[in-house]
């Protein structure tokens, strides 16, 4: 019992010193393996028409994903490659759109560069 004081206490000054942040506060994540220059390099390989896996293999597992559908229109999915900004670059962001011609069958249908 009285070692409880003292462990509330160090718990305190480390929550408030920032030693444990909440679980939804991550790093940017950088594409497995290569940095924003040898991916971008990588970027100008796209092509309409590619499949999810051959995309993966030329960038890297994405950031972020999205699925979309509307009452009329037909699924999209779309993946986000991000790269962390530094003091001197802003964050860039690459948005590749899919679009599934068969169930499950996803092919690019565009891209897109963003900067934050």
């Amino acid at each position: 019992m009285r070692y409880l004081l003292p462990a509330l206490l160090a718990a305190t000054l480390l929550a408030t010193a920032g030693w444990f942040l909440p679980a939804g506060a991550q790093a940017k994540r950088a594409v497995a393996g290569a940095s924003a220059a040898a991916t971008e390099r990588s970027a100008v390989d796209l092509r309409q028409g590619m499949k999810l896996d051959e995309v993966q293999q030329l960038l890297g597992k994405p950031w972020r994903t999205a699925l979309t559908s509307g009452p009329s229109s037909a699924p999209s999915l779309r993946w986000t490659y991000t790269w962390g900004s530094s003091a001197s670059a802003a964050e860039r962001n690459l948005n590749i759109d899919f679009a599934a011609k068969a169930p499950e069958e996803w092919s690019v249908s565009g891209w897109s560069w963003s900067t934050y």
